[in-house]
């Protein structure tokens, strides 16, 4: 029986020296695309859930993908140490004075390596089969002179994993995303938010585990083992049927096998100051439940920042356009400006407008801007905007006055525009 094997690297999309952060990105990347909830009767799609959870489920696990990577696959019949000795090529030499007549209970014992012992189990194993009537164990495997077995483990024993049902194991819950409108003084100053959210939680009937109750397994008849040929011996496996529990499970009712259910929950959370519009939000563990133990995904909260009728933020920055008069922009002056302190009930700062000030001139108020959320301590600029307001002129002693101030300042503003042209 040939063995099945999986790439569970190439399933992730990740190289095999990856790290485990980037395991976990790219399988919750996968998941995105193909959990079940976003391809709703899709089969094809939750295959492909499938797989991504069962490589995730062994490349995620240490100790799981260290077993993986020195034989090439995984299940959970194989011994840590069995494996590391495989990897060493342990298995590599024959059995000393060949099958029969040789009482192995506990382990093999790797001929060729100075009878150092492997501890692989042995006890379920009938080797009765590999007896010829020259003493010698044939099986298309190469004799020694010894009568010794040679070759690899791993294509000796590979095929009996391919057949058995793996246990499904903890499975990570998926990230969830929300906007979140913010009023504008609650992002500049912080405050308290609140929304109402709709995620998977914890089936309450089958804590996650999708199943609940369950009769014996009429396969293995409530032993959790069954019998299964690899090449000529027989070997007690898993029970691909009841996955060892020697029950078979029902599915359960409340969750409808799901292992989640979804719930409406209120959410309160707290904006920090100087927060921005789009600022992504992490809530660790606020995403949907995991099942079977697996750990809950993150909530991300994208905050939309509402807007205020004098003042416009650009990054920390306060931007805001502030008429002047007429003389007040030729001769300079000093006057009041609003900041954000003034909603504070500060008083009004005051600024300088510099002689000959134009419409469009933008003048700094330093650090009277939003506190910084990423930078304790600092805090953006206001910038003024000047805008001149030209008076309406109804009297005739006001229109002489202008009259004599044009006599006084012939200058024509349009000149460089219409020397270009």
């Amino acid at each position: 029986m040939a063995t099945q094997t999986k790439d569970y690297y190439s399933t992730l999309g990740v190289k095999k020296g990856a790290t485990a952060e980037e395991i976990r990105k790219a399988f919750r990347k996968l998941a995105r695309k193909y959990h079940p909830d976003v391809n709703p009767n899709d089969k094809k799609a939750e295959e492909k859930f499938k797989e991504i959870s069962e490589a995730n489920d062994v490349l995620s696990d240490a100790k799981k993908r260290k077993i993986y990577d020195q034989v090439g696959f995984y299940s959970d019949n194989i011994d840590p140490a069995a494996a590391e000795a495989a990897a060493r090529g342990g298995y590599g030499g024959g059995f000393g004075g060949g099958f029969p007549g040789s009482a192995y209970t506990g382990g093999a014992r790797a001929g060729g390596r100075g009878g150092q012992e492997v501890p692989f189990d042995f006890g379920g194993f009938d080797f009765s089969d590999f007896q010829s009537s020259g003493g010698h164990a044939r099986s298309g495997a190469q004799e020694q002179a010894g009568g010794g077995f040679t070759g690899s483990f791993k294509d000796l024993f590979g095929g009996i994993f391919s057949g058995g049902q793996k246990a499904r194991g903890p499975r990570p819950g998926t990230d969830l995303e929300y906007q979140v409108s913010v009023d504008f003084w609650s992002a500049v100053r912080g405050g308290v938010a609140r929304l109402e959210i709709q995620r998977q939680e914890v089936c309450p009937a089958c804590k996650g585990k999708s199943t609940t109750g369950g009769s014996e397994c009429p396969e293995c008849h409530g032993t959790g083992q069954v019998t299964q040929m690899g090449g000529r011996m027989k070997f007690n496996i898993q029970c691909p049927r009841c996955g060892g529990t020697g029950k078979v499970q029902s599915g359960c009712a409340t969750c409808d096998g799901e292992g989640v259910v979804v719930r409406s929950e209120p959410l309160e959370f707290r904006i920090k100051p100087g927060t921005r519009d789009g600022q992504r939000i992490r809530l660790a563990g606020k995403g949907n439940a995991g099942t079977d133990g697996g750990a809950a995904g993150d909530l991300y909260l994208i905050v939309k920042v509402g807007t205020h009728p004098v003042f416009t933020r650009v990054a920390d920055d306060i931007h805001v356009t502030v008429p002047v008069t007429m003389t007040e922009a030729a001769l300079g002056a000093k006057i009041e400006v609003p900041t954000i302190d003034t909603h504070e009930g500060g008083g009004r700062t005051q600024l300088k407008i510099p002689p000959g000030t134009q419409t469009g001139q933008k003048l700094r108020l330093r650090e009277k801007g939003v506190p910084s959320a990423s930078h304790e301590g600092k805090r953006g600029d206001e910038i003024v905007e000047v805008k001149i307001v030209v008076p309406r002129v109804q009297d005739e002693r006001s229109k002489e006055i202008l009259r004599e101030l044009a006599k006084l300042n012939p200058e024509d503003p349009r000149a460089e525009l219409l020397g270009e042209v």
